[in-house]
């Protein structure tokens, strides 16, 4: 790989429905999804953020195999994701991130579950503050996490889109993988 592809941060965006998303991977994997219909500039200062020394480059071909399994789970083709992530955090984030792929699709775990799930039972606090860094949306399936009393709590992508995903996954729950 050359040189350039190692120091560069790519980045495009696509539709579904009436939501634009931009999304970011680095030559590891994708790093970032954004908030559906945010400007690009929530692309640009994250990247500010987390991967400054890397030069941001719109490449529409090094995501588009990103963006297809994104819109085969939104089409209800895909329960899970087979793409490379490079996804950076603090290690308890990363604990917290990897537990969330543990959730099953189509279930939603409570933060006090996720807490208990890492050892952790009275890092419920902790564990939601994890969850609200997550950059990668809906591949890190931080949607499946609910509020102690059964109600739909705070997402980056907004309540509707909570709503959404959840929706479709439990009128999708058993399908497998293409």
């Amino acid at each position: 790989m050359n040189d350039i592809r190692k120091q560069a941060l790519f980045w495009s965006s696509f539709v579904y429905e009436n939501w634009k998303f931009y999304l970011a991977a680095t030559s590891n994997g994708l790093c970032y999804v954004g908030s559906p219909n945010k400007s690009f500039e929530e692309v640009k200062e994250w990247a500010k953020r987390r991967f400054s020394t890397l030069e941001l480059i719109e490449d529409d071909g090094a995501l588009q195999p990103y963006i297809e399994e994104l819109l085969e789970y939104f089409e209800g083709k895909r329960a899970s994701f087979t793409f490379p992530m490079d996804i950076q955090g603090t290690s308890f984030q990363q604990e917290i991130w990897n537990a969330l792929n543990e959730i099953p699709y189509g279930e939603t775990f409570t933060y006090s579950q996720i807490a208990e799930m890492i050892r952790k039972p009275s890092a419920v606090r902790a564990v939601g503050t994890a969850i609200g860094a997550n950059p990668i949306l809906i591949s890190v399936p931080c949607h499946r996490v609910i509020g102690k009393n059964g109600k739909l709590t705070g997402y980056r992508g907004g309540l509707e889109m909570k709503k959404h995903l959840l929706s479709l996954e439990k009128e999708r729950e058993g399908i497998t993988n293409i």
